[in-house]
């Protein structure tokens, strides 16, 4: 007769992955309140300074939309990096991600440039100096005339 009840190390493995998923989403409903809590407060800014009121559930609903974006772009980077064959997100990852919007995409290109150009040349990876493998190369292949 086979016993099919679950062993102690099956219940501890999902409780395992019960605690890391309710961590989770712990942490995904802190960053959903502290971005509603920003974007509450920047478009009540925004209302205020071009004089006008903006009702409480307009403010809700772009505060949700801006978040639901913001997770989607998140998505769309980290798969742009991995098809990259890379684990991080770069600038060239963003401005991909703005492809539909050329203003946007304009806009990021020409801040990349400016971060380019602001960004010291010590930090930046050198190229192996290859003239000194060309100092190298005629003495090697040099012929003894005869």
């Amino acid at each position: 007769m086979l016993n099919n009840s679950p062993t102690m190390e099956d219940l501890d493995g999902g409780m395992a992955s019960d605690v890391e998923r309710e961590e989770e989403e712990a942490v995904t409903d802190l960053l959903r309140d502290r971005f509603r809590l920003c974007t509450i407060s920047i478009a009540e800014d925004e209302a205020k300074q071009c004089g006008m009121e903006v009702s409480q559930p307009i403010i809700t609903c772009i505060s949700d939309l801006a978040f639901k974006f913001a997770e989607q772009l998140s998505k769309d980077l980290e798969l742009f990096a991995q098809h990259a064959g890379r684990k991080s997100v770069n600038m060239e990852d963003v401005i991909l991600s703005a492809h539909r919007n050329d203003h946007l995409a304009a806009s990021l290109r020409s801040f990349c440039n400016d971060l380019k150009t602001k960004e010291p040349n010590s930090e930046r990876k050198r190229k192996k100096n290859p003239k000194r493998e060309g100092r190298l190369a005629p003495d090697l292949l040099r012929t003894p005339d005869t």
